[in-house]
């Protein structure tokens, strides 16, 4: 009996002499930095040959305006023959995700991607409701020469101007991703391979950036306010082309 207990005694001697280990207690931020670094696969969003999955804002079908020439959606105004409205939305939402697109704008041409659009008939445009990314023929449209270059392609319209001109020309495709994501505050362009504008996407920061802009009255109240939405692409009644659409959902 005496050895066994000597031997317990050593034994337990011996466990107290060893270092203790340091344990890493997971935290917010770890645990955040997790969060969005976990992306699901890209998934196209047009597969070159139809309109599954886009319509017309606030309408059911498919805008006329629009049509399917060699893998691009190509709007196409054809002088005011169809009137003014047809801009078209995705049949999803969506809320943390990086957009993948390219896009071909006419000379002197306009246009735009929105996000967190809102469908409801007391919106009339998407605008309203939706931030939009601008398509623009940065040589030709007065709005390029403006400055702050609110309005220049790659901007975040009216709120975040980009950091360089890396527009190529009218008639020449463009390839930008757009991410967006809540769980970060962060949204940014990258235009043709180079990051342009960085900017918050919720929140008092958000609000800052809005506070002061055309955003900033009574007809945009609900202005960027939807984490959630429709993606878009505008007519602002110039010809643009957009192909190789696809999107990743940050989770």
């Amino acid at each position: 009996m005496k050895n066994i207990v000597l031997l317990t005694g050593i034994f337990l001697m011996s466990c107290q002499d060893q270092p203790k280990k340091k344990i890493t207690e997971p935290t917010p931020s770890n645990i955040k930095n997790k969060v969005e670094q976990k992306s699901s696969d890209w998934v196209s969003l047009f597969d070159g040959k139809t309109f599954n999955g886009w319509h017309q804002f606030n309408k059911s079908g498919m805008s006329p305006a629009w049509s399917i020439e060699d893998d691009a959606m190509v709007f196409n105004p054809a002088g005011g023959k169809y009137g003014r409205g047809h801009n078209i939305v995705t049949d999803s939402v969506y809320t943390n995700f990086e957009l993948s697109l390219e896009w071909k704008i006419s000379k002197g041409g306009n246009s735009g991607v929105f996000w967190g659009v809102q469908e409801d008939p007391k919106y009339s445009e998407p605008y309203q409701t939706g931030p939009e990314i601008q398509v623009l023929d940065n040589e030709r449209h007065p709005d390029a020469q403006a400055n702050p270059k609110y309005h220049q392609a790659g901007a975040l319209y009216d709120l975040v101007q980009p950091s360089q001109d890396v527009c190529n020309p009218a008639e020449t495709w463009n390839h930008f991703i757009l991410m967006v994501n809540h769980i970060s505050n962060k949204g940014s362009v990258k235009l043709n391979g180079t990051e342009i504008a960085v900017f918050p996407v919720n929140g008092k920061s958000w609000e800052e950036l809005v506070n002061g802009s055309k955003f900033d009255n009574q007809e945009f109240k609900d202005f960027g306010k939807f984490k959630t939405g429709n993606i878009g692409l505008q007519d602002h009644g110039d010809v643009v082309s957009y192909r190789s659409i696809k999107i990743r959902e940050i989770e």
